[in-house]
Order: structure tokens, then C-alpha cells, then sequence
């Protein structure tokens, strides 16, 4: 069982306090201020940094810093393979500053693994009882875009259900194949359920006047010789006033509020480290 000393439990506190507030930030207005993130760096190595210069032992700095360097790489990964929005992006990075509890570089690897092991399982619970909610609240739309879904995706679907008949036939003989089988099978209507939740579910005509900055648009649009272009990094305040000229409302793109899976995560690391279970996965 790991005990949580003075700095540990500081730094435990202060992620929590950040976490929560950016959770119920992404939940109120969907986005999460870079001040926020940026603050939560600041403190944690600023911290780190005078605990050390009283305590004569700089690893407990520099580990954050490591923590830091990695998180910074693996939060920059995420956003540029479009998996995490901006803020989402930023609030990993900043998590790279409270991660390293030890001052031990290996055992701080191990909890890096652990907290992403832990957060790619809570996220995909989290993602799927999230596509849930609302593909039920937005029924009659979702069931309707189901189907438009389905028959524009309908030869790669029959391909896989082809592969995935196959594949199980196989399965009798090599029982490895069967489950492979199973899986392929189920594959393309996972991909179109979430293509129709995507499209039924999460874009929304807003008001221009209610556009913030990294908002997404659902698709380009024309503000007079010029295309605003739907891009990932989401609308810039310039084009947002070029809109607000031109359009009452546009349609946006919403993502899934996924802040609360960092909270999650981040408690069950916690627990993980305080009863030392995290170390039986290794």
C-alpha cells in the first residue's frame, strides 16, 4: 500500500480543484479556457519547484518537468490525430505536471501507463453511454439517419458481414477465428451507429451571436469571395465576426463533453495508488 505525503496529497488536491472546475466548464459551455490548463501547469511545477529548493532534492521537480515533456508529446498526438479537441488536449498536458509522484523515473512510467490504461477504458464507457443518451433523447432523428447511414455505407457493411460469416465458418475448426469472426461482424454497425449519432445527434443550428472561439462548423461556408473552411481547429474570432455579418444562424458540430472522463480517471488513479493496485498490473 503507497502512503500520500504532504506534497502528493497537494498535488492530488490542486489537480482535483482544476479537473472538477473544467469539467463543469466543458459540461456549461463547452469548452475548456486555456488559462485553466495553463494555470494548473504553472502551479503544479511552481510547487514542485520551491518543495524542492526547501527540500535540497531537485528530482521531484524535474520528474514533473519529464512529466510535463511526455504529456506534451502525448497530448499533441491526440489533438493532431483528432482525437481530443483543443482544451481536452491541454488539460493531458497539463496532467503531465501532477503525474510523476515519485521521483523515480520507472515508477512514474508505470503510473503514466496506468492513467492512460485506466482513461482509454473509462473514455470508452464513458463514450458509449454518452452516444446513448443521445441517440434515445434525439430518437426519431437518430432512427431516420440510422437507415440514410446504412444504405450509403451498405457494400463496405456487406463486405465485413461477408469477412465476418467467413471468418466464423473458420472458427469451427480454430476457435480464435470464431471470436475475430463475431467482431468483424459487428464492426461496420458500430461504424454506422456512430456515424448516425454523430449526424443526428450532435449538430445543432446556433445562433452567431452565440459562436465562441474553436467552435466547429458542420461544413464550409461562403462569406461572400471568401470560404470559411470547417477544420479541426475550429472558428478563429476574426471569422466568427465575418459570420455574425453575413448569417443568423449556422449549423455547428458538437463534440461529446469528455472532461468528466479525466475527473473519473483521474480518482481511480488515485484509489490505484493509495490501495498499490496500480503496481499489480506490472
Amino acid at each position: 500500500m503507497s502512503y500520500f505525503s504532504f506534497e502528493i496529497i497537494f498535488l492530488i488536491v490542486l489537480a482535483l480543484i482544476w479537473i472538477a472546475f473544467a469539467t463543469f466548464q466543458d459540461l456549461r459551455t463547452r469548452e475548456i479556457a486555456n488559462w485553466l490548463n495553463f494555470s494548473l501547469i504553472i502551479f503544479a511545477l511552481g510547487f514542485r519547484f520551491f518543495y524542492s529548493l526547501f527540500s535540497e532534492s531537485f528530482g521531484f521537480f524535474y520528474q514533473g518537468l519529464i512529466g510535463l515533456g511526455i504529456f506534451f508529446i502525448l497530448g499533441n498526438l491526440l489533438y493532431y490525430g483528432k482525437f481530443f479537441a483543443g482544451g481536452d488536449a491541454k488539460l493531458m498536458i497539463a496532467l503531465g505536471a501532477i503525474l510523476p509522484f515519485s521521483e523515480s523515473f520507472s515508477v512514474n512510467l508505470k503510473i503514466f501507463a496506468c492513467f492512460l490504461l485506466t482513461f482509454l477504458c473509462v473514455g470508452a464507457v464513458y463514450g458509449i453511454i454518452a452516444s446513448i443518451y443521445f441517440s434515445l433523447r434525439n430518437f426519431k432523428k437518430f432512427r431516420k439517419e440510422f437507415s440514410v447511414q446504412f444504405r450509403k455505407n451498405k457494400k463496405l457493411v456487406y463486405l465485413f458481414l461477408f469477412f465476418g460469416v467467413v471468418l466464423m465458418i473458420i472458427g469451427f475448426l480454430e476457435s480464435m477465428f470464431f471470436a475475430l469472426g463475431i467482431l468483424i461482424f459487428i464492426l461496420p454497425y458500430f461504424y454506422v451507429y456512430a456515424k448516425a449519432v454523430d449526424e443526428s445527434c450532435m449538430v445543432r443550428k446556433v445562433k452567431t451571436s452565440k459562436l465562441t472561439e474553436g467552435d466547429w462548423l458542420y461544413k464550409n461556408i461562403k462569406v461572400g469571395k471568401k470560404t470559411i473552411k470547417a477544420t479541426w481547429d475550429g472558428l478563429k474570432q476574426k471569422e466568427i465576426k465575418q459570420l455574425r455579418k453575413k448569417y443568423k444562424m449556422i449549423l455547428i458540430r458538437y463534440g461529446i463533453p469528455f472532461s468528466a472522463v479525466f475527473l473519473i480517471s483521474f480518482l481511480i488513479l488515485v484509489y490505484f495508488w493509495k490501495t498499490g493496485l496500480w503496481n499489480s498490473l506490472w
